[in-house]
This record gives structure tokens, C-alpha cells and sequence, in this order.
């Protein structure tokens, strides 16, 4: 056959030109393991850092905006703050006053309860045909008796249900009253929103008003404390000097007898006033000692018994249970034992079967020449 000249396709020629270029160029990126490593694009940072200089500057104006509204928002809150304050303060002042016309202490349904005058309205603890003291002492028989049990507890039983019905109702009123006031509350700070510049020259004007006043009649309330507190040690010196002269002529110095008589019966003593018991009392008081000591020293020696009977059954379990713990003992040691004997076969078996691979499977190294085909493409 003829030799013939072929012509070389440039535009081929070229493109595989580039590819073997790019080759070596992404080579040397791939295998440089400095530049594979911290290589930073310049042009692309510094297009970051513009770009986040500018978000935060965004965000700091945000910021700011917000920070503005903050205080705003303060001081708006402050003065409602202080509107509602001033409006709790009121309703405050007008419940304590209508308390105090309309709830007063002696008017409750439970005062004849709490009446610190009860004892002197009451009648003696027992009175029937069997009463007759009910004992020397008056101790009013400490045998646990109430006889009038049931009915207080049916009666009372009915007051608590009364009651419960009524302050179902008032919690139910005052819950409706609570959602006009709220409602009231909610109109009013609408209409105060639209005065709140008004209201601060006002309330400054208001302050310095008050101020002169409270001065004015701080001075007022120390001069009447004054001569108050005149008044007062005055008094209490001619109370001093009555009282005085009153002990000394009286029947508690004296020491009469008859005065430590109550008015509510013969079986009865004014206690400040009582001078002691006669000897028939005392000798029945020590008799009911007597009584008292006897039962403490038979359930004393009751107890006793009891407590002998519980340490002889503790023994007991104590001993049963030492000979449990050693027959628990004596089985873990065997399990022990046992284990050991276990463990160490497993032993010998691994090891022969790590000389088996050692020896026998992994008998053919890897050589250089297996490692020296990696990393020759950057593909």
C-alpha cells in the first residue's frame, strides 16, 4: 500500500490539547495536599464578607427600629401600669370602706364562734339531775362523753351545706361583677390611650400640688400627735395612780375568801381570785394518782412480755437467715467455679484458632506493588 499523509483535524488536536491541560491542572490542585486543604477563593470571600458586612448592617437598623418601639412600648406600659395601679387602688379603698360599714366583725354569721365574751354568756359545761359537780376536782368527767354530739354534727353538717350554697352564689356574682369591671377597665384605657400627653402634664402638675399638700399637712398630723401623745401620758398617769389605790383597798390583796366565788354556781372558782383546794380535794386527787400509777405499771410489764416474745422470734430469723446466706454462699462458689472452667476452655479454643489463621489462612502478604497503583489519575 501507498504512503499517504493524513491531515490532522485542529479542532480535534486542540480540544485534546485543553483536556490534557485541564488534566495537569486538576492534578496539581489534587495532589498540592496544601492547597487541597486551606485553598480559599479570594474573590469569593471577599464577596461573603461584603455580603455579610451588609446583612449586618440591615440587621443592626432592625435592631435599632425595634429597640425604638422597646422604649416606646416602655413607657406606654409604664403608664398604663400606673393607670391600673391607681384604678386597683380605688377599688381598694372603696371595698375596705364598704367593709367596714356593712362587714363588720360583729355582724358575721359565725362571730357567736369566735365572741371573745363566749365563756361569760356560756352555762357550765353540764347541767342535769346527775351533774352534782361531776367530780371533786371539776374536771367535768374525762371519759370522752359528748352528748350532744349528733346534733351538733347534723346541725353543723346544714350550716356548712347553707353556707356552701351562698358562697356558690357570691363566687358567681363576683365573677360577673369581675368581667363588667374588666370590661369597664378595657372602655376606660381606651379612651385614657388618647389622652396619655395630656395626662403626663397633668400628672405633673398634680405631683407638685400634692407635694405642697402632703407638707402642708404632715406638719398638721405631728402637731395633733403631739399634743395626742400629752394628752395620753396624762391619762395614763391618773389610770396608774387609780388603779394603784384601787389593788390596795381591794379583796385580792386582802386575801377574803369569798371573792374567788363565782357567780355562776357554788361548784364554781374565779380562777385569778381562787386561794387553793381544801384537803378532801387534794387526798381525791392523789387517790386518782394512785389508780393511774398501778394501770402504768401493768401495761409497763405487758410490754415487757410483748418485747421478750419479738426479740426471741428475731433471733430465730436471724439464725435462718445466716444459714440461707451460707447456703447462697457455698452455690456462688461453685457457680464461680464452674465459670472459670468454662471461660478458660474458650480461651484455648480461640487461641489455636488465631494460630490456625495466622499460620495457615493469612500465609500470602500484601506486596508494594498492590499500593503503587492508587492515586496515579486525579479520576
Amino acid at each position: 500500500m501507498y504512503k499517504v499523509d493524513i491531515r490532522v483535524d485542529n479542532k480535534e488536536a486542540a480540544a485534546i490539547e485543553r483536556r490534557r491541560l485541564q488534566e495537569q491542572q486538576r492534578q496539581s490542585r489534587i495532589f498540592n495536599a496544601r492547597e487541597r486543604l486551606i485553598g480559599v477563593d479570594k474573590n469569593a470571600v471577599g464577596q461573603q464578607v461584603e455580603e455579610k458586612k451588609r446583612q449586618e448592617a440591615i440587621h443592626q437598623q432592625r435592631n435599632d427600629a425595634f429597640a425604638t418601639d422597646m422604649i416606646r412600648n416602655d413607657k406606654i406600659v409604664e403608664l398604663l401600669e400606673e393607670r391600673k395601679r391607681k384604678d386597683i387602688r380605688k377599688l381598694n379603698e372603696a371595698t375596705n370602706e364598704f367593709r367596714k360599714e356593712n362587714q363588720r366583725f360583729v355582724d358575721r354569721r359565725e362571730f357567736d364562734l369566735n365572741d371573745p365574751d363566749t365563756k361569760l354568756k356560756d352555762l357550765p359545761a353540764r347541767v342535769s339531775d346527775e351533774d352534782a359537780g361531776c367530780s371533786v376536782s371539776g374536771v367535768q368527767k374525762l371519759q370522752g362523753e359528748d352528748l350532744q354530739y349528733e346534733s351538733r354534727k347534723k346541725d353543723q353538717q346544714e350550716q356548712i351545706r347553707e353556707w356552701t350554697k351562698l358562697q356558690s352564689t357570691e363566687k358567681r356574682q363576683r365573677q360577673e361583677e369581675e368581667n363588667y369591671a374588666k370590661k369597664l377597665y378595657d372602655l376606660k384605657a381606651r379612651e385614657l390611650d388618647e389622652r396619655l400627653v395630656e395626662l403626663a402634664i397633668a400628672d405633673h402638675q398634680v405631683r407638685t400640688a400634692k407635694h405642697i399638700a402632703t407638707k402642708e399637712y404632715n406638719k398638721i398630723q405631728a402637731s395633733e400627735r403631739q399634743a395626742k401623745e400629752q394628752l395620753g401620758k396624762t391619762q395614763e398617769q391618773e389610770d396608774n395612780f387609780t388603779e394603784i389605790s384601787n389593788l390596795i383597798q381591794g379583796d385580792m390583796l386582802s386575801e377574803n375568801p369569798e371573792v374567788a366565788t363565782s357567780a355562776f354556781g357554788p361548784h364554781r372558782v374565779i380562777p385569778d381570785r381562787w386561794k387553793g383546794m381544801s384537803p378532801q380535794q387534794v387526798q381525791d386527787i392523789r387517790n386518782i394518782q394512785t389508780i393511774q400509777r398501778d394501770e402504768r405499771r401493768r401495761l409497763s410489764e405487758e410490754e415487757r412480755r410483748r418485747d421478750e416474745e419479738w426479740e426471741k422470734r428475731r433471733v430465730a430469723e436471724a439464725r435462718t437467715g445466716e444459714l440461707l446466706e451460707r447456703q447462697n454462699e457455698k452455690k456462688r462458689k461453685q457457680l464461680q467455679k464452674q465459670l472459670a472452667e468454662e471461660n478458660r476452655q474458650i480461651a484455648m479454643e480461640q487461641k489455636a484458632k488465631m494460630e490456625h489463621m495466622n499460620k495457615v489462612v493469612y500465609s500470602n502478604p500484601v506486596s508494594p506493588e498492590y499500593f503503587q497503583q492508587f492515586n496515579t489519575s486525579s479520576r
